[in-house]
């Protein structure tokens, strides 16, 4: 059996996965042609790890035994509601892998993850021209008809 048709693994990552999260990370920043410095890397999979309730948390795909996605996520409390609801910050499937289910496994662990946790619903953003994505996502779930803004306060890191 190839890596390609092997089974489909989910889990939280473990410290052994450093370096292959580590290496889908810089992918997954490099398609939002974005960079951090190596000690966000460090901070970034240290949360991962970490067993704080709301801290971030990981989830890897694994198929023959290589990691070939990986999402992150929160939960957080909600004005609105009285239970926490859940943050889906980074999702990424290596191109290899694309079309194969591995992104909506991600987000169906997510998913299950945040009722075990009885937080609803599982919200997140993508970039507009991200055409590929957005047709699973409009498959998986509903867009929210908002749109995102950003403010850096003067004087604060971006």
């Amino acid at each position: 059996m190839t890596a390609t048709h092997a089974p489909l693994l989910i889990r939280a990552p473990i410290a052994a996965d450093r370096a292959a999260w580590g290496a889908m990370w810089r992918d997954y920043l490099a398609f939002y042609e974005t960079t951090l410095p190596e000690a966000q890397h460090d901070r970034q999979f240290a949360r991962l790890l970490a067993p704080d309730a709301h801290a971030f948390r990981g989830l890897l795909a694994l198929q023959g035994g290589r990691a070939v996605g990986l999402a992150h996520y929160l939960f957080h409390a909600h004005g609105w509601q009285a239970h926490d609801t859940c943050y889906l910050q980074d999702l990424w499937t290596e191109p290899a892998a694309r079309g194969q289910g591995v992104a909506r496994a991600l987000i169906g662990a997510v998913g299950a993850a945040a009722q075990a946790h009885g937080a609803a619903p599982v919200y997140w953003l993508t970039h507009a021209e991200n055409h590929r994505a957005r047709a699973l996502y409009d498959r998986v779930a509903r867009a929210s008809g908002f749109v995102e803004y950003e403010m850096v306060p003067p004087g604060a890191a971006p």
